[in-house]
């Protein structure tokens, strides 16, 4: 809009703000250049791309790059610690107390007993693989029940339970347990969230609106039972 007399009468008066000037591009452009100009070539190398170039920098960036360098190995460390996991990997029967009750100290472990006859064991094993690798702080392990259990019931399969510091935080036993057959990824990983086994970015249960739907139904059905128990007494007094 075009400024008019009137305007910059007001902004003597301070009624308006000052008039903003119009931005030169090529000295916001000079601005960003010198800018990144100023930014040190080794702060964005790997530390393979920083060996093959020590050759290219003077003494005192050699001292900054060493301090550079031993900051991104300490991540690098750091990185690696935390994401020590990262797979669902098979364990028999005699590793049980190695890789689960005695499994390292303040390391979540998630266990799943299965039998590959049975397609709901397959689904949680699917879902605790794609799990494994979101989480891979969190240990995920499986074992065929009979390594671990025998004479084991195939209705308590599949069998998830989780551990931490060498007691059992959570259990799931059953089809039902764990969540039924059309058992969804986001639903197991909002259980398992629920026992403190890992740390989901999922807001709210995922079936909660079914759970929602299904205690509207049973209340809807019970009213009704209770209106038809009720008119039926009243035919009864006539």
């Amino acid at each position: 809009n075009e400024d008019t007399e009137w305007n910059e009468i007001l902004r003597d008066f301070g009624i308006l703000p000052p008039k903003e000037e119009p931005k030169d591009e090529i000295e916001e452009m000079v601005l960003r250049l010198q800018k990144e100009a100023m930014v040190k070539p080794y702060e964005k190398m790997t530390l393979a791309q920083l060996k093959e170039a020590e050759d290219e920098f003077d003494e005192e960036d050699m001292r900054a790059i060493e301090i550079y360098r031993e900051k991104r190995l300490q991540e690098w460390k750091a990185l690696r610690k935390k994401q020590k996991f990262g797979e669902l990997r098979e364990i028999s029967g005699n590793q049980y107390v190695n890789e689960v009750t005695n499994a390292e100290k303040d390391v979540s472990v998630i266990i799943h007993l299965y039998r590959s006859s049975i397609p709901m064991c397959l689904l949680v094993n699917q879902h605790l693989s794609l799990l494994a690798r979101k989480f891979p702080e969190t240990k995920f392990v499986k074992a065929i029940v009979n390594s671990c259990i025998q004479h084991y019931h195939d209705n308590c399969l599949p069998t998830i339970f989780v551990y931490k510091n060498g007691q059992i935080e959570g259990k799931f036993i059953g089809i039902i347990g764990c969540g039924g057959i059309n058992l969804k990824l986001e639903e197991l990983e909002w259980k398992l969230a629920e026992v403190g086994a890992i740390q989901t970015d999922l807001e709210e249960n995922p079936k909660k609106d079914i759970v929602d739907v299904m205690v509207s139904s049973i209340r809807n059905t019970s009213i009704y039972d209770d209106t038809n128990s009720s008119n039926s007494d009243n035919d009864d007094t006539k």
